[in-house]
């Protein structure tokens, strides 16, 4: 893997675009199970007898939620550090 270009604005736009698509879909996935956890631990009060499975089962999506954005955190880390990485 080699270097990026970041001399001129287009080379700096395009490899900030690379960027944004490593882990996209680890960061989507994330982003909708915290949202859908949240709702979940939100609507506890109006469930009932299902209240507590329902309390449990978002708490669970809230934290694969926020582990597949750590995923995706370190994803991109680990992708720049090798990009920027000379090769002799």
């Amino acid at each position: 893997m080699s270097r990026p270009d970041l001399s001129s604005d287009e080379a700096i736009a395009a490899y900030k675009a690379e960027m944004r698509a490593v882990g996209r879909k680890q960061r989507f996935a994330g982003l909708a199970c915290v949202v859908l956890g949240a709702i979940m631990v939100w609507s506890v009060g109006q469930a009932g007898a299902a209240g507590p499975a329902l309390q449990m089962a978002g708490y669970g999506l809230l934290a694969v939620g926020w582990v597949l954005m750590l995923a995706a955190i370190f994803l991109r880390t680990r992708y720049h550090r090798r990009r920027m990485a000379e090769l002799d």
